[in-house]
């Protein structure tokens, strides 16, 4: 255990301005976001802030790449307005049980489409959680697709400086 802590420590001090800058891109990328976003929007938000995790500490994972980024946050946004809305016409009652199942069912959904055409991004599944709490509007998908780009752009952009840090 401490020869890992002492092996983890000597990348970290070796590559310390990618920590650094990344960390930095991560920072400026989440506080556009939260100044573009509303309040109540914070699940949306937390998912936002996981996608910055993902493209800046792991830019070269799978879950990182442009089609994962954007297409996950298209599912998530697709299955979550589906849950939202299926909670709007089915007779369900306002018990804890019920909502919770259609939420959960929300984020199942984006996961087997988004594993079914290959655009996993874990964090859109929190989009789609989101959205079946608190529905959707022409402002949420914008936001949530711009960021995904914006996101996903910053990485290309910055690409031949950027690192996995994990």
């Amino acid at each position: 255990m401490v020869r890992q802590v002492r092996d983890e420590l000597r990348i970290v001090k070796r590559h310390w301005r990618n920590y650094v800058f990344q960390s930095l891109l991560a920072t400026a990328s989440l506080f556009c976001v939260l100044v573009f976003l509303e309040q109540g929007e914070e699940i949306i938000i937390a998912s936002l802030g996981a996608t910055a995790f993902v493209v800046f500490a792991m830019p070269d994972k799978i879950t990182a790449q442009p089609r994962n980024v954007i297409g996950g946050h298209i599912v998530g946004l697709a299955c979550g307005f589906a849950g939202y809305w299926l909670l709007g016409i089915l007779p369900i009652p306002d018990h804890f049980i019920a909502l919770a199942g259609i939420h959960a069912f929300s984020v199942g959904l984006a996961i087997f489409i988004m594993v079914i055409i290959n655009t996993e991004h874990p964090p859109a599944a929190g989009t789609a959680l989101g959205v079946a709490f608190g529905g959707l509007d022409a402002r949420l998908v914008i936001s949530v697709l711009f960021f995904s780009i914006v996101f996903s752009g910053i990485r290309l952009l910055s690409r031949k400086h950027l690192r996995d840090l994990t």
